[in-house]
């Protein structure tokens, strides 16, 4: 059976058919994070600790860490700051450190920059996956001698050369060159992880059932587990977790090992409350004065004034449970119980009381 070991310093993670399904939470990434990108500009790296906390919180059992950043304000002062080769490799490793001050979670070093791989990689405690080789001869040539060097595990994205194909045999067919050439620096199919790139359903009406097919052929042909960014399949739809929801399940199912996603609910902010505030004064309905925010967020069905589980995430537990990977529905209960609620009582056979 293929298992995939990933680690910190305390905790390893197994990827593997038999295994509960791993996410690998995305937030950490400054690419389209226009805030984030700011602080790290500035040295500011607090809302990396309060990621790596929420996401860890909510049930990610693996933090991707992305070093892409663009610092224009320093790529003013400075020329160097223009090219990721200078800058990746110098704020990989303080992300990294930052991360591991506040959580023991096991880390994807995830950056297109050899050089800050290999940075993460001499910083990271345990082992870490390594996110990503391409089928693309400089990049093999360049990332599988680090995956070798430092004995991890790393994730294979199906383009190569020719770039992104739309027919699932040529993606493939790009895996199968990756894990082979992998086996000829040593190392096995089970440290590989393959992306067979997700495409978005509303741009290919096949893309779901792509997918599934393609994730059986690599589970049964090559045995190797699968990731994917989970997000991309509802690329420019309305109600995006809706179709999350159905995606994740599904692909678990097909044989899908694991997926990068964002496993928060954001919170509720300060303007929606007092807009929703506003809507209730409006249809003349009275509240406590002393209602705090939390609870009328609650009342009124808008989420919650703190970070969460996101609906993916419920899909994701409810899917181990249905598939035997939540002995007894454990951690179905656990997820599903009110935390404010009281424990409920046991009898003395250790089963739980009804109640």
């Amino acid at each position: 059976m293929t298992r995939t070991i990933v680690a910190s310093a305390t905790r390893e993670i197994v990827i593997g058919f038999d295994q509960p399904f791993c996410v690998i939470g995305e937030r950490i990434n400054p690419t389209g994070r226009k805030v984030l990108n700011e602080e790290l500009e500035r040295g500011d790296f607090s809302r990396v600790k309060t990621d790596a906390i929420s996401q860890t919180e909510a049930g990610a059992t693996v933090l991707d860490i992305n070093s892409g950043a663009v610092f224009s304000n320093m790529m003013a002062q400075d020329p160097r700051y223009a090219d990721n080769n200078f800058v990746e490799p110098i704020l990989m490793p303080k992300l990294i450190e930052t991360v591991q001050s506040v959580v023991d979670t096991p880390l994807c070093i995830d950056s297109s920059v050899p050089g800050a791989l290999e940075a993460g990689l001499q910083t990271a405690k345990g082992r870490p996956l390594v996110n990503s080789v391409t089928g693309e001869e400089e990049r093999l040539e360049k990332v599988l001698p680090l995956i070798k060097k430092y004995n991890v595990a790393v994730v294979a994205i199906s383009n190569d050369d020719t770039g992104i194909s739309e027919d699932p045999d040529v993606r493939f067919a790009v895996a199968k060159k990756i894990v082979q050439r992998a086996a000829d620096f040593g190392i096995p199919a089970h440290d590989i992880v393959v992306d067979p790139l997700v495409m978005p359903i509303g741009a290919m009406a096949t893309a779901g059932h792509q997918v599934f097919t393609l994730v059986r052929r690599l589970r049964e042909e090559l045995g190797v587990n699968t990731t994917c960014g989970a997000s991309n399949i509802s690329f420019g739809l309305p109600n995006r977790h809706g179709i999350n929801n159905a995606f994740l399940p599904m692909a678990y199912a097909a044989g899908m090992t694991s997926a990068i996603m964002n496993p928060v609910a954001l919170p509720v902010g300060p303007t929606k409350i007092a807009e929703k505030k506003a809507e209730v004064e409006a249809a003349g309905i009275m509240l406590p004065p002393d209602m705090d925010d939390e609870t009328f967020v609650k009342l009124f069905g808008l989420g919650s004034t703190k970070p969460r589980p996101g609906k993916e995430m419920e899909a994701i537990r409810a899917a181990n449970f249905l598939l035997n990977q939540d002995t007894g529905g454990a951690a179905w209960i656990n997820f599903n119980r009110d935390p404010g609620a009281a424990p409920r009582g046991r009898n003395r056979e250790g089963r739980r009381s009804r109640g």
